[in-house]
C-alpha cells in the first residue's frame, strides 16, 4: 500500500483544515458544554462530501480510500475531537460495515444516503457483559416468518441516540456464537420497539453521544441481514480493523494541535523576564510531547 500523500490528498487536507478553522473550532467549547454536535454542522460536512470520503463515487463517496479518510479525520480532530468521533463512528463503523458486506440493494438503500449525510449511522455491538469479549453478546434475533424479532440492549454506543440507521449484532444461535451464531442486521431507529436508554455523562469528548440502546420485540425484515447469516462476528472484526485506523488518525490530529497550542503558549508566557520556552525544563516537556 502506498502511503504517499497525493496532490489530491493535500488539497483535501487544505479544504478540511479551512472547514475546521472556520466552522468547527468556534463551536468546540459549546459542543463540549452542551454534550451535542449540532446536526447542522454534520450537514455542512456532508455538503463538502466529507461523510463519503473513503467510498467509491458510485455509492455517493469521493473515492479517496483510507488514506484520504485518515487525512480528513486528522484535520477534524485538530478542531474538535467530539465532532471527529461523531463523524468517524458514522463512517468507520456503520457505513463501512455496509460497504464491506452489504448487498447491492442494501448499498443503494443505505450506504448512498449515509455517504451523502442524509442518514446518520451507529454500530451496535457492545453490551454490559460483552466488551472486549464481543462474542458474549446476548441480544437475540429470532426468525418469525419474513422477519426477525430482536430483543436485548446495547451500551456505550457512539451516535446511538442520534442515528437513523444502526448496524446491529445479535445472537441467532447461542450454541455457536462467534463460530456461526452471531448475525448482523441493518436496523432503522424509527422501527417500533427501539428506544434509547441512559446517555453517558463522560469526562472527555463530551459532545460525542454515548448511549444505551434498547430493543423490545423489534421486527426487522429478513432482507436486512447484513452479510452471511451467522457470520456477523466476521463482519464486526473486519469493520473494527478499519475503525482502528480512523481512531489513530484522530489521535494524531488532536496531539498535533495540543503540541502547537503548548508551543504558542510557551513562547508568549513570560516568567523571570523571558518566555518560558527558553527554560530547559519546559523545552524537555515540549520535546517529549
Amino acid at each position: 500500500m502506498d502511503f504517499t500523500f497525493s496532490e489530491e490528498h493535500n488539497m483535501l487536507r487544505d479544504m478540511v483544515r479551512k472547514f475546521t478553522t472556520n466552522e468547527i473550532k468556534p463551536l468546540a467549547a459549546k459542543i463540549d458544554k452542551e454534550h451535542k454536535v449540532p446536526r447542522e454542522l454534520i450537514n455542512k460536512a456532508a455538503e463538502l462530501g466529507l461523510l463519503g470520503i473513503p467510498f467509491p463515487e458510485k455509492y455517493g463517496g469521493a473515492g479517496m480510500g483510507e488514506i484520504g479518510y485518515c487525512v480528513m479525520l486528522e484535520e477534524l480532530s485538530r478542531g474538535c475531537a467530539s465532532t471527529s468521533v461523531t463523524i468517524g463512528a458514522h463512517i468507520s463503523l456503520c457505513s463501512t460495515a455496509i460497504y464491506l458486506d452489504g448487498t447491492e440493494e442494501q448499498k443503494q438503500k443505505y450506504l448512498i444516503p449515509l455517504a451523502q449525510g442524509k442518514m446518520l449511522g451507529a454500530f451496535g455491538l457492545t453490551e454490559p457483559q460483552a466488551g472486549s469479549d464481543a462474542a458474549a453478546i446476548e441480544t437475540s434475533a429470532v426468525r418469525d416468518g419474513d422477519y426477525f424479532v430482536i430483543n436485548g440492549s446495547k451500551i456505550w454506543i457512539t451516535n446511538g441516540d442520534i442515528a437513523d440507521v444502526i448496524v446491529l449484532f445479535t445472537v441467532t444461535d447461542k450454541t455457536l456464537r462467534a463460530h456461526g451464531g452471531v448475525t448482523a442486521f441493518i436496523v432503522e431507529t424509527k422501527t417500533k420497539g427501539f428506544s434509547v436508554g441512559k446517555i453517558e455523562d463522560k469526562m472527555g469528548i463530551r459532545g460525542s453521544s454515548t448511549a444505551e440502546l434498547i430493543f423490545q420485540d423489534m421486527r426487522v425484515p429478513k432482507e436486512n441481514v447484513l452479510g452471511q447469516f451467522g457470520a456477523g462476528f466476521v463482519t464486526a472484526m473486519k469493520t473494527l480493523d478499519i475503525a482502528r485506523l480512523s481512531l489513530a488518525a484522530g489521535c494524531i490530529g488532536a496531539s498535533k494541535e495540543l503540541l502547537n497550542l503548548s508551543m504558542d503558549f510557551a513562547k508568549k508566557r513570560k516568567q523571570f523576564g523571558k518566555p518560558i520556552a527558553e527554560f530547559q525544563a519546559v523545552q524537555w516537556m515540549l520535546s517529549e510531547m
